[in-house]
C-alpha cells in the first residue's frame, strides 16, 4: 500500500505544484478567488464574466476534491492495467474540468483590458497543472 500512495502522490505533484505551494488546487477557493479579483482589479463592467468565471471554479474545485478523495479511499492500484485505467480516469476529469471552464475563462478574458490580460496570464497555472 505505501507504494501506491507514492505512486498516487508522484501523480498528483504537478498539480500541487501549480498551486505555488498553497496546497491542493481546491484548498482556500474563497481565498483564491478574493486574490485574483483584487490582483486583475476587476470593474463594475467586467463583473458579470468575473461571476461566471469564479462560479466555475467554485464549481470546479468542488469536483477535484471530490476526484482527489475518491483517489485516497482506493488507493493505488497494483497491476499495471488498473493504474492505466485509474490515470485515464484521472485524465477524462481534468479534461471534463478544462471544458467545462472554458468559455467562462475565454469570456473573462475578453473583458479584460491588456494589462489585465498580463496579470491573468501570470498568475494562472498552465491548463495541465490545475488550478489556480
Amino acid at each position: 500500500m505505501a507504494a501506491g500512495m507514492a505512486r498516487m502522490m508522484e501523480m498528483m505533484q504537478p498539480m500541487m505544484a501549480a498551486c505555488g505551494g498553497m496546497g491542493m488546487p481546491f484548498e482556500h477557493v474563497e481565498g483564491r478567488i478574493a486574490f485574483l479579483k483584487a490582483e486583475l482589479q476587476i470593474t463594475d463592467a467586467q463583473l458579470p464574466a468575473w461571476n461566471a468565471f469564479a462560479e466555475n471554479f467554485r464549481t470546479d474545485a468542488v469536483a477535484m476534491k471530490t476526484m482527489q478523495e475518491e483517489m485516497m479511499k482506493g488507493g493505488m492500484s497494483t497491476t499495471v492495467p488498473a493504474r492505466m485505467a485509474q490515470v485515464h480516469k484521472i485524465m477524462a476529469s481534468r479534461l471534463a474540468l478544462m471544458e467545462h471552464s472554458g468559455a467562462s475563462i475565454k469570456a473573462l478574458y475578453e473583458a479584460l483590458s491588456p494589462d489585465q490580460r498580463k496579470t491573468f496570464d501570470q498568475m494562472m497555472p498552465s491548463p495541465m497543472g490545475g488550478m489556480m
